[in-house]
């Protein structure tokens, strides 16, 4: 039998290099990443970021063409304008409908609804967030996307006049509305859940007070409850904003899958970065040259560098946030 001391020490040690593993996979995943990108930014240049021509080229050419000392299919040259505008601007239009909504339930669920109730709301919230993206995505293209050619998208047009982008012509449904209304509701239960939680750790006693004093329900939780987790709230919005950010299949089957196209309405087609390395991969790897490969190696470690930051972001923002709750208890 092990001493002790022993025990604790193997102890330490496999803690310490579970501690660590995640960083050390995240590090070896991003520099695989990057050093299989380098090629393409290589090649393309910062124009890579500013195209918005994706085109790769005569992938079956025996006869490749050479650029700053990378070799390519004849005509392949790769924009990602489109891919970009197409992520952020789902995933604002997801923001725009999930934060109020998100932000309005978990204030409910702590303060309004009966808690026995609230017990049954908040796990359906979290089964709402299990549900697999290709089951959203599924929804979306037979229930939703109809809804919106049909019916939102039409009375919407009737607001063209005041806000352009708004105006029609509406199309199949398939499109940026409707990709960013799936992300919604992909991420309701992210933002909902932990605000609901950060919510739930104000103290009672100055909620309790102010209400005494006079105040309505509205303004204790504007002047008490959310300076105290606003920064925390923050954070919540971002972790759903990264969610967002990084969706594939339900965003894949629901934007209407456009390339080298610059949405001009709230209803064009559009893709997004994480939906176009789905769904152009495995035409990708039929690439001689492999720098179509390359290529798509590069958009992840675009969506990689901005999903860390945003998720970084929110986490030091959910600390921040908690710490202010137990600082002003």
């Amino acid at each position: 039998m092990l001493n002790a001391r022993i025990r604790s020490r193997i102890f330490q040690v496999a803690a310490g290099i579970a501690a660590v593993s995640p960083l050390l996979v995240l590090l070896f995943v991003a520099g695989v990443l990057v050093m299989d990108a380098w090629p393409a930014f290589k090649f393309q240049g910062f124009s890579f970021f500013t195209g918005i021509t994706w085109n790769m080229g005569n992938m079956y050419a025996s006869n490749p063409i050479v650029h700053n000392g990378v070799e390519g299919a004849p005509g392949a040259t790769f924009g990602i304008l489109p891919f970009i505008v197409g992520t952020i601007g789902s995933s604002l239009i997801a923001m725009m409908i999930a934060v109020p909504i998100s932000l309005l339930s978990a204030f409910a669920l702590v303060y309004k609804i009966p808690p026995r109730y609230a017990r049954w709301i908040s796990s359906a919230v979290e089964l709402l967030a299990g549900i697999p993206s290709v089951v959203f995505g599924l929804w979306g293209m037979v229930v939703l996307a109809p809804i919106v050619a049909n019916q939102i998208g039409p009375w919407l047009t009737h607001f063209g006049k005041v806000l352009p982008f708004l105006a029609g012509p509406v199309g199949s449904g398939f499109g940026l509305l409707t990709s960013g209304i799936v992300l919604a509701v992909m991420v309701i239960p992210i933002i909902t859940a932990t605000s609901r939680d950060l919510i739930a750790q104000v103290p009672k006693l100055p909620i309790e007070g102010a209400q005494a004093l006079g105040m309505t329900t509205f303004e204790s939780i504007r002047h008490i409850t959310f300076p105290m987790v606003r920064r925390g709230v923050i954070g919540a919005i971002i972790l759903g904003w990264g969610r967002a950010l990084g969706e594939t299949m339900a965003v894949l089957m629901v934007s209407g899958n456009a390339t080298n196209y610059l949405p001009t309405n709230l209803y064009s087609p559009i893709s997004t970065m994480a939906s176009t390395v789905a769904a152009l991969l495995d035409g990708a790897l039929t690439d001689f040259s492999k720098l179509s490969i390359h290529a798509l190696a590069l958009i992840a470690v675009t969506l990689l560098v901005i999903t860390m930051i945003t998720n970084l972001l929110a986490r030091l923002l959910v600390q921040l946030g908690r710490r202010d709750v137990g600082t002003e208890a």
